[in-house]
């Protein structure tokens, strides 16, 4: 973790400086973040690190997703450049992206005070994936939107002890102990929760991803395989 205004050299450690072309808010200035990267990337090529990629939180970057905290787990080293005010000017994201690879990402549709909360989400969802940090390796398979089986579905519940609890107890599949239910359950329960909260991610999965027991949840679901083969809600039997 660095501090940017230890490369500032005015007598008020600035980093930002009003717009051009006018408006509200201060935009974040090229000088710091340039001096700032520059020894940054300087120290860990010296110390021997491969070519990393530089992460811009921002709200109007690619959506974050599981599969892209994948694909960043498997890079060597990470740069995040948190901004504050109305952002970083864009000249050092022109300046950095002939040198190395810089991902301009967004955590949803939402705009924070500063990027710092977005860090620690993207840090988060991206280092539980590195080899040794869960306690279980396995833990990772098969969560929401995992690669696999579970690309673009949200994860099922989940129970642990006691058995009961205030008068609640626990579908008794979880109880059998035959693992081919229980994971045929944990996937309709996926399935449901996914129509239930994001329909969407249904419709553009690949139909090629459900098999015969899915697409007889889904149809139970009142979902229907359209004629582009993806599937949607069923039309309505009642014409209104």
């Amino acid at each position: 973790m660095h501090d940017l205004r230890d490369w500032t050299y005015d007598r008020h450690n600035t980093v930002d400086d009003t717009p051009y072309g006018g408006g509200p808010g201060m935009v974040m200035k090229t000088e710091p973040w340039g001096d700032a990267l520059d020894e940054v990337l300087a120290d860990g090529y010296e110390a021997g690190a491969r070519e990393p990629v530089l992460v811009v939180p921002t709200p109007s970057g690619r959506p974050f997703t599981q599969r892209l905290a994948v694909e960043l787990s498997a890079r060597p080293w990470l740069i995040f450049t948190p901004a504050r005010y109305e952002g970083i000017d864009r000249r050092v994201m022109e300046e950095y992206v002939t040198r190395l690879p810089v991902y301009e990402v967004s955590i949803g549709d939402y705009v924070l005070a500063g990027g710092e909360a977005a860090v620690l989400v993207i840090t988060e969802a991206v280092a539980r994936l590195l080899p040794g940090v869960l306690g279980n390796a396995e833990s990772h398979r098969d969560d929401s939107f995992a690669p696999g089986a579970m690309a673009d579905l949200l994860e099922g519940p989940v129970y642990t002890k006691p058995p009961s609890w205030r008068g609640r107890g626990i579908p008794d599949v979880l109880l059998s102990g035959h693992h081919g239910r229980i994971a045929r359950w944990r996937r309709d329960e996926a399935l449901a929760r996914t129509v239930a909260h994001r329909p969407d991610l249904i419709a553009r999965c690949d139909p090629a991803a459900f098999d015969k027991k899915d697409r007889e949840t889904l149809s139970i679901l009142g979902w229907r395989q359209g004629p582009d083969g993806r599937f949607g809600p069923a039309p309505s039997d009642v014409e209104e």
